[in-house]
């Protein structure tokens, strides 16, 4: 997501643009995601240098004691410059490793967002696994996290908004796609994916100066790759939803020129069990259109998936929820009725 901003200020030139963001460009000297591998925890909490780019993502749709909704989304992404050697990733200024934090903080009347760069290498930003840590700067997501990558602790600060939020989950990882293996298209252009959830959340929010106690859900989403877009692909639509009666449900499209998207998803039992979603079985049809920073964005969206006979309506909380970053994006709590109600996340990309 972040590929071009880290590039320019890096000072090297930017990638031909294919796909969004270059995501969609040759990859050549970087590790590839192939199927058939296995992921392993908690090394798999850490990063992985020898892929082009990865992020750390966790969105949580909160409510505060007076009954207002509220969200709020901490992200870390990191980016290699250039294939490298893993151990030389981590030697000083020699490493080719530059590191992103987007965070925001969200109501129906408003939406505010700051951004870090980091440069790797020099202990600005970087993840551990054991104990757990991503940060950049004083961002960070820690915990002395186990197996279900809980509990931990997500905190961010910038000049209008601050969060300080504990996560907690006894609910297993869900690995997307075939056992993490998450294709994107169908020229096979993949990316290793899981999520966590089924996150508990209870903490302290403040917005222009004041504070509010806040209690309500998280997801967080593990995602790494060297080229997970082909060349067409112009951006993507993610859910991620919090149904009321305990189960989970990602779906994405991936937008391309020629109006063939590609869809994907993962239902999620209240237990945890994951089962992937064809892409036949995934229906997301935009309802209503919003002007946002200067271009139209569908804000209201109909989903349904008939063999889990849901048909539900989701609706940004706030139809602004721009994130004016680098490399601009749309990113906001959403709730939906229907067959279905709940809360969750709306990610909308290269509009």
């Amino acid at each position: 997501m972040a590929l071009l901003l880290l590039a320019a200020c890096d000072g090297a030139d930017p990638p031909a643009p294919a796909g969004f963001a270059g995501l969609g460009s040759e990859a050549e000297g970087f590790s590839a995601v192939q199927p058939g591998e296995s992921l392993s925890f908690p090394a798999d909490f850490a990063a992985h240098p020898d892929y082009r780019i990865e992020w750390w993502y966790v969105t949580a749709n909160l409510t505060d004691e007076q009954g207002k909704q509220w969200g709020a989304q901490w992200t870390l992404f990191r980016q290699a410059m250039a294939p490298q050697d893993p151990e030389q990733a981590q030697n000083g200024w020699q490493s080719a490793q530059v590191w992103l934090g987007h965070a925001a903080l969200s109501h129906a009347g408003g939406h505010q967002h700051a951004d870090s760069l980091a440069r790797g290498g020099i202990g600005q930003a970087g993840v551990r696994a054991e104990p757990f840590q991503a940060w950049i700067d004083d961002w960070s997501l820690t915990g002395e996290a186990d197996i279900h990558l809980s509990p931990l602790r997500v905190k961010a600060a910038a000049d209008d908004f601050s969060y300080d939020l504990k996560l907690q989950s006894d609910r297993p990882l869900v690995l997307h796609g075939e056992n993490g293996f998450s294709r994107k298209s169908n020229l096979g252009q993949a990316s290793w994916y899981y999520s966590q959830p089924f996150f508990q959340v209870a903490g302290e929010i403040e917005w222009q100066g004041e504070q509010r106690r806040v209690t309500g859900v998280a997801w967080l989403d593990r995602e790494w790759s060297s080229q997970p877009l082909a060349a067409d692909q112009q951006g993507w639509d993610w859910f991620s939803l919090h149904l009321q009666d305990g189960s989970k449900l990602m779906l994405f499209r991936l937008r391309s020129d020629d109006g063939s998207h590609f869809h994907s998803g993962t239902w999620i039992t209240p237990q945890g069990a994951a089962e992937p979603l064809d892409q036949r079985a995934i229906r997301m049809t935009p309802l209503q259109q919003t002007a946002v920073a200067g271009r139209t964005l569908p804000t209201r969206w109909r989903l349904q998936i008939p063999g889990k006979n849901l048909d539900i309506e989701a609706s940004a909380l706030n139809k602004q929820a721009w994130m004016g970053t680098g490399i601009p994006y749309w990113e906001g709590p959403v709730t939906f009725t229907g067959s279905h109600t709940g809360v969750g996340y709306l990610e909308m990309t290269g509009y």
